[in-house]
């Protein structure tokens, strides 16, 4: 089954909002995506800390990506096909080329490790280019799923079952997982979208949970944009404290 187009431009002409499944989540890969590559592009590959490093950091990425792929596939999609045969068809099949290239890059990543001295930089080079591309090609890929499968999405479910399927998903997450995607997701959100999930976060979690998640985050927001969340959340005065 192939996305129908006009299902797409209907359900993009609907009056209000719908429950994304993908926005919050896409803005997390997409900042992890662009760290990690920043980093790899100044490594300095004669100094070997940074080296270890650097390269840590891809195979945390490729980790967090291979983690997302199985989510989307045992959730996300496996309410689309209940629904609409054959419209993950096509996004599946780039999973599985992600898949793939997830595991060269990190035989990519152990080479560069192993390698002599004097190799060092061709092979950083080269490492540097193959996780441009596969970034490049995820961007497109998201962009696919916050559109397409969105509009498939919208078009068979309630809202309130699209928070259902949601809430199973990140019920499946582990904690330390949780807690790396909260870093990546929550500091590169809207401060609309901040809001929305923490206070979430602090309805149905708890209290000591919603400390951490806070402390995690606090780091890599801005004064001005802690400053905002802290008005709407009505938190305490002192950065870290919560009633």
């Amino acid at each position: 089954m192939k996305i129908d187009q006009k299902e797409m431009q209907q359900v993009a002409a609907g009056p209000a909002p719908r429950m994304d499944m993908y926005g919050g989540i896409h803005k997390a890969i997409r900042a992890l995506m662009a760290d990690t590559l920043l980093a790899m592009g100044r490594m300095d590959v004669q100094d070997d800390l940074d080296l270890a490093q650097a390269t840590e950091r891809v195979l945390q990425l490729l980790d967090f990506c291979a983690s997302h792929l199985k989510h989307e596939n045992e959730f996300v999609h496996a309410a689309i096909e209940a629904r609409a045969p054959g419209a993950s068809e096509r996004v599946a099949h780039e999973h599985e080329e992600h898949e793939a290239h997830i595991a060269a890059l990190g035989l990519a990543v152990a080479s560069l490790r192993a390698c002599p001295a004097a190799q060092r930089a061709a092979a950083a080079q080269s490492l540097y280019g193959d996780l441009a591309l596969f970034i490049a090609d995820n961007f497109h890929h998201m962009h696919v799923e916050e559109t397409a499968h969105s509009a498939v999405l919208w078009a068979r479910y309630t809202d309130a079952e699209l928070v259902e399927i949601h809430d199973r998903l990140v019920a499946s997450i582990p904690p330390a997982e949780m807690m790396m995607v909260a870093r990546w997701m929550i500091p590169f959100m809207n401060p609309a979208e901040r809001v929305g999930v923490l206070a979430g976060v602090r309805q149905n979690a708890p209290a000591p949970a919603f400390q951490a998640i806070l402390d995690t985050v606090r780091p890599h927001m801005s004064e001005n944009e802690w400053a905002k969340l802290a008005r709407a959340l009505e938190l305490p005065a002192a950065p870290g404290l919560v009633a």
